[in-house]
């Protein structure tokens, strides 16, 4: 998997962009690796548009959950956009869409993460 990363506002909002499943292979590792290191930079508002990703597990809900939490802890915000309905539905079982900010299209979670 090869994530396309890009800036936006002079550089200060950072769009990740996954394709394809992450299910805890070196996909989830390059995502991992990709979020912390944004967070070493000092890029706190980060948005990850999940559009190309048709599935992800427990091991790449726990790597979002662990960047959100780190984003919040540094003053940043972390958006998931363009959630597909399985992986919506897997935010709204598990309860998580309550934790997570999530928009429909970029757009509006480029919108959302400059307030």
């Amino acid at each position: 998997m090869s994530i396309k990363s890009s800036s936006l506002d002079d550089g200060n909002v950072v769009v990740l962009e996954p394709k394809g499943s992450l299910i805890g292979g070196s996909e989830t590792d390059e995502l991992k690796n990709i979020l912390s290191a944004q967070l070493e930079l000092g890029k706190v508002k980060v948005i990850v548009d999940l559009a190309d990703v048709s599935y992800l597990n427990s091991s790449a809900i726990g790597i979002l959950t662990v960047a959100h939490a780190s984003f919040q802890a540094k003053g940043g915000k972390m958006i998931l956009c363009n959630l597909n309905k399985n992986i919506s539905n897997i935010f709204l079982v598990t309860k998580l869409s309550t934790i997570f900010l999530s928009e429909d299209k970029r757009e509006d979670a480029i919108l959302a993460i400059g307030k």
